[in-house]
Order: structure tokens, then C-alpha cells, then sequence
């Protein structure tokens, strides 16, 4: 470690990140004695990455096998690669993978490369690329859509990162900055992060057991600008908070997360609606989406930024124009009240209400578990390559619950729970 690196690491408080190692472990995985862990993560986190092993063994943890990224190494692709390898992708790995999660090893992934690191390569070959991976990737994110085995996914401050959300302050401030949202955000900031994490998976079930006693049809968005009717998967689910996988073990599998969410119906959808916040994709802002809805597909797409990009994500398959996820979050999180844009999905979603085109999670369904693809499709479960969330809600955002007879109940008013 350089001097440098050794400064960056010093702007993160070290408490902290053992609290968020040991909340990985206990809530967000509850590793069992005797289960393996895989590990992927950027090579800068690797405080994080040690720290996580710590806990998982002290828990019991198999073997702890880590996968490592780095941001030059993916940029020297793009600068000196083979056109024709951005076709291609690594499906071994994928393969083992997906054979990993079958004989019951945990999934941990450790988020934190720069959000804007391939916005200045060539578009096309980003999207090449990406589709590729995707592809090869299907093996083993069934396995996690599917909710085969307890999952997780953590955020660590990398410089790269920090930079993007802090552009006016000095590394070392930035980097702290971020830590110390990435802190409050996944509630390990003081002490009790365990005992918090209880509580707020308590809120959040309450939730769920509430929309799941409605049993609504369809819910509708009115807002500026918006105005969407979402249809609801027949025999869907609300989920929030801590779920229990298949192999029988409850986890967490997102810190942070504030949302409640279940399955659409990806042909009961139409209308029109714009987000609510910038959308940051693999390199690219899309910014003011504008899309409009027929029959459950996007028909008309529009932004302000990134309409070329938002486009192609959009052509990928034929379930990339359809919902695979509705998810709802109160204006008033604390993510949302921070005023920071993360660049990262997994904190920017909990900021506000949300759908997410592409794939959708078989967990949302009544017995899930046991439905197999063709059912879940029958009961209007999308299919695809891709899983993007998208922000909706906002201060403004009213959202009510349509039952099958027609009457509404009020679910949101001005972007709270009603």
C-alpha cells in the first residue's frame, strides 16, 4: 500500500468498517457454520474484503473465496482489446459460479468502482460487452433471482467513487464523506448496528403484511408529469427487508435498502411517467426520463441526457421494454433526506420509489419457490437479460391501491406512506 493509499485508507473510520463487515455477516447474510462464501469486490476495498473474512470465519464460514476487480485492468480492454473480444465473456467463472450457489455457498458482492469509469469509452463496445456478460451471467443470477441462496450486497468508498459524488473537495475529504454516508446509510454509524437492523426490518415487514392483506389489482402514479397504471402480478408477493432463501436461511440482501417491492405484470401496464432522479448506467447520466407505456411494453422513450444509451438498454431483448420490479419508498428516507445522488444503484434506489425494467424476482410470488418459469410467466413475471432500476417518486408522488373491483386506497400522499 502506498503512502498515499494508506492516507485514503486513514480518512475511514475503522470502527465503522467493522461494524459494516460484521452486519454483512450476522443481517445481511447469517452465514452458517459450515457455508462457504464467495466474494467479489473492487481490489481497492480490500479493508473491507479482510475485514469481512474476519467475521465469516468467526461465524464458522467454510472458505472464504474472493474475486477481485480493478479499474485499469477493465480499461485496458477497452484500450487495447481485440474488437471481437467484447463479444465475449468469461462463462467458466459464471459456470462455477452457479455451481457455487447450488451446493449452498453465500453470494457477498462489495460495490464501490467508479460509476463514470467507461463513460469515455466507445459506446458500442460497452454495450457489446455488457450484453455478452449478461448473457454468460444468466447461469448463476438465476441462482440469486431466484433466491437459491442467502445473498448480499455492501458498498465500500473508493477514491474514484468519492470523486464522482464529492467533485469540489480534496480526495482524502471526499473519501471520508462517502464513508460516512455509506455509514448512516447501512445504520452501522453507532453502536447497536445489529440490533437497528431488527428494528427496521420490523418496520419494513409491517409494511409488506399490509399490502399483502390488500391484495390490490393495480397501482396508480400521479404526479407531475406522470400519470401510470402499474398492474400487479396475479399471486404476487410484497417483500421488504429480511427474506428467507430457499436453503432456508433469512438475509438481508441489500445494506442499505428502505424499500418495500414486488412483481408487476408485465402486460397490465400503461400510461406515462418520468423519473425522479438521474439514472447513472455504466458510465452514462440518463437524465429526465420520459417514457410512455401500452399493454405492459415502453412504446416511446425520451431523455434529456443518455436517450442513445436509455435506447439500447431498451433493445436488448424483448423483456427489456416491459417492469420486472415495483418498489416503494418514502420521500422522507434517509437516503433521499442525505440530498446525495450516489451514482450506484444500490443506495440511489432507496431514495424513491421506483420500477425497474427487465427481470423479475420469483421470490414475489405466493409459494415462488415451487412455481416454475413458465408459471411465473403465465402470472405475468417478465423475462430478461437485464434488471435496471429506475427512480419514480418524489415529494410530489401520490400512488393509490386499485382492487379488483375498482375501489382505490390511498398508499402514498405527497411521496409518504398514507
Amino acid at each position: 500500500m502506498t503512502a498515499h493509499q494508506r492516507q485514503l485508507s486513514a480518512s475511514i473510520d475503522p470502527v465503522k468498517l467493522d461494524r459494516l463487515a460484521e452486519v454483512a455477516i450476522r443481517v445481511g447474510l447469517q452465514l452458517r457454520e459450515g457455508q462457504d462464501l464467495l466474494l467479489t469486490a473492487p481490489a481497492v476495498a480490500l479493508p473491507l474484503v479482510r475485514k469481512i473474512a474476519e467475521h465469516a470465519y468467526k461465524a464458522g464460514a467454510g472458505i472464504v473465496t474472493p474475486i477481485l476487480s480493478d479499474e485499469e485492468l477493465t480499461l485496458a480492454r477497452y484500450r487495447f482489446g481485440h474488437d471481437s473480444s467484447f463479444d465475449c465473456a468469461a462463462n467458466w467463472l459464471y459456470e462455477g459460479m452457479a455451481k457455487a450457489f447450488s451446493s449452498n455457498t453465500a453470494r457477498l458482492a462489495i460495490v464501490g468502482d467508479n460509476p463514470m469509469l467507461l463513460s469515455g469509452q466507445e459506446p458500442s463496445k460497452v454495450a457489446r460487452a455488457s450484453k455478452a456478460n449478461s448473457m454468460a451471467y444468466q447461469p448463476a443470477l438465476e441462482k440469486i433471482v431466484n433466491f437459491d441462496t442467502n445473498w448480499n450486497i455492501i458498498a465500500y468508498p473508493s477514491p474514484s467513487w468519492a470523486r464522482q459524488v464529492f467533485p469540489d473537495d480534496a480526495e482524502d475529504v471526499a473519501v471520508a464523506k462517502l464513508a460516512d454516508a455509506i455509514f448512516r446509510a447501512s445504520r452501522v454509524d453507532s453502536d447497536g448496528a445489529v440490533e437497528a437492523w431488527d428494528k427496521h426490518n420490523a418496520v419494513l415487514r409491517a409494511r409488506t403484511d399490509w399490502l399483502n392483506g390488500q391484495r390490490f389489482g393495480a397501482l396508480h402514479y400521479s404526479g407531475p408529469g406522470t400519470d401510470l397504471t402499474i398492474g400487479l402480478a396475479d399471486g404476487h408477493e410484497w417483500e421488504g427487508g429480511a427474506s428467507t432463501a430457499k436453503n432456508g436461511i433469512t438475509c438481508n440482501a441489500n445494506i442499505p435498502t428502505e424499500e418495500v417491492f414486488t412483481t408487476p405484470h408485465c402486460r397490465r401496464v400503461s400510461g406515462h411517467v418520468v423519473s425522479s432522479k438521474p439514472l447513472s448506467y455504466q458510465g452514462t447520466l440518463i437524465d429526465d426520463i420520459a417514457v410512455r407505456f401500452e399493454e405492459g411494453r415502453i412504446v416511446e422513450a425520451k431523455a434529456s441526457r443518455g436517450e442513445e444509451v436509455l435506447n439500447k438498454v431498451l433493445d436488448t431483448d424483448e423483456g427489456a421494454r416491459r417492469l420486472g420490479e415495483v418498489a416503494l419508498v418514502p420521500h422522507s428516507s434517509p437516503i433521499s433526506q442525505s440530498g446525495l445522488l450516489f451514482f450506484n444503484t444500490l443506495f440511489d434506489e432507496n431514495a424513491a420509489s421506483h420500477i425497474a425494467l427487465g427481470q423479475c424476482y420469483s421470490k414475489c410470488f405466493i409459494d415462488g419457490t415451487k412455481l416454475t418459469t413458465p408459471q411465473i410467466v403465465a402470472q405475468g413475471g417478465n423475462q430478461s437479460l437485464i434488471h435496471i432500476d429506475w427512480m419514480i417518486g418524489s415529494s410530489q408522488t401520490d400512488i393509490d391501491g386499485v382492487h379488483a373491483d375498482g375501489r382505490r386506497v390511498p398508499v402514498f400522499r405527497k411521496g409518504e406512506w398514507a
